[in-house]
């Protein structure tokens, strides 16, 4: 059967088909998406704006378009981060369904982590132990540990890269006093969840998900996308803070120009690049190993679980 997830996020609507089948593991077929930077679309008030808005609409529609063409039987859409903290949030779902007739589920930040961690949890089996997973978005920053397929501990703080970007960085390169009171606030909103997630034990496997943690890990030296999903990847905490030192001080233009880097996301991968390091320093992480499959191959992988009839 094929499925077709479609996921907005706070930087892109992305669609992935899959082949899948009971059993199997779900068989990429079709990968399409568009910038969208909803984030950068909320007003005064923390609503998205017309512009916002209308850019959703259009995408939205783009992807229904597409998931037709391609033969989907299933199309399961959903939001996350962007469109749940939005103060019109409910406004914008029943606009883009009136326009589209897709209406996105809004997946609970403790739901985002919990489906991320399954598609870890997945990829890496029992043979992993108990998996520490860290994941970096648009809109938020998920956390999650467990010994099994449901976390034991799972956390969602409004601590995304772009985000973050958009509220306290309004030079190009960031302000040094800017980047170290930063770093100062994402330190203390994660004290009450790297204390939850420690306290659940010693992980015998820490994993970094999501498009933030393996361009940070290019630009520390991983494999190229080029090399395929099972080459193993990693990231360093030292790796990390001297790519921090480095990137900082460049401006986003200058840091488009790296390998691994997208112009998309090269404004918002210093402030990524705090999360990541503070993230990891909280929970004494000092290495990452970088999943492959995060959300939206959980969300696949669920949909596999309650069957395909």
């Amino acid at each position: 059967m094929r499925l077709g997830v479609l996921d907005v996020g706070s930087n892109t609507v992305h669609l992935v088909a899959v082949d899948a089948r009971q059993g199997g593991h779900p068989t990429p077929m079709s990968d399409w998406k568009t910038s969208l930077r909803l984030v950068e679309h909320l007003d005064g008030d923390g609503a998205i704006d017309e512009k916002g808005r209308k850019k959703l609409i259009k995408a939205v529609a783009e992807a229904k378009d597409l998931a037709e063409t391609l033969g989907c039987g299933d199309l399961m859409p959903f939001a996350t981060s962007a469109i749940r903290s939005a103060a019109n949030s409910e406004a914008i779902l029943d606009s883009v369904e009136t326009d589209t007739g897709i209406r996105l589920e809004v997946l609970s930040g403790k739901d985002e982590a919990r489906l991320t961690f399954l598609a870890v949890r997945r990829w890496y089996g029992w043979s992993a132990g108990r998996i520490t997973n860290l994941d970096i978005g648009g809109g938020s920053l998920e956390l999650s540990t467990g010994a099994d397929e449901e976390p034991d501990a799972a956390f969602s703080l409004d601590l995304g890269a772009g985000r973050l970007t958009h509220q306290w960085f309004d030079t190009d390169p960031p302000e040094r006093k800017k980047v170290n009171i930063l770093r100062d606030y994402i330190d203390a909103e994660l004290v009450e969840a790297s204390r939850a997630i420690r306290t659940c034990g010693v992980s015998d496997l820490a994993v970094g998900t999501s498009k933030t943690f393996r361009t940070l890990a290019r630009l520390t030296g991983a494999a190229p996308s080029s090399a395929g999903p099972r080459v193993t990847r990693t990231l360093t905490a030292p790796g990390l803070r001297q790519l921090i030192a480095f990137i900082s001080r460049m401006t986003a233009a200058d840091r488009a120009e790296l390998e691994g880097v997208s112009a998309d996301r090269s404004h918002q991968i210093v402030a990524g690049a705090l999360v990541a390091e503070a993230a990891m320093r909280a929970l004494g992480l000092e290495q990452l190993q970088i999943c492959p499959w995060a959300l939206r191959e959980g969300v696949i992988l669920r949909r596999i679980d309650k069957g395909l009839d």
